[in-house]
């Protein structure tokens, strides 16, 4: 039989796929502007404002580990 999930565990998937998001809607603005012919001075600035974009994105739609579903003590019926 499979446990549930630890607490540990599930907080580490949610900071894995936090980081993700953030870093793919910062490098597709840069993709964007690099696509749109911009010099390079201008990428790294998109690419940084998608960077906070993205953590903005991350902090409002992301629930923290404990909103999702607590493992705390409870055993599943087997």
């Amino acid at each position: 039989m499979v446990d549930p999930i630890t607490d540990d565990d599930r907080r580490q998937t949610l900071r894995w796929a936090r980081v993700g998001v953030v870093l793919l809607v910062g490098l597709s603005a840069g993709m964007i502007s690099i696509q749109g012919g911009a010099p390079l001075e201008l990428v790294s600035v998109t690419v940084l404002v998608g960077l906070i974009v993205g953590g903005a994105l991350v902090w409002y739609l992301f629930p923290s580990a404990e909103d999702i579903a607590p493992a705390g003590g409870h055993r599943y019926r087997r």
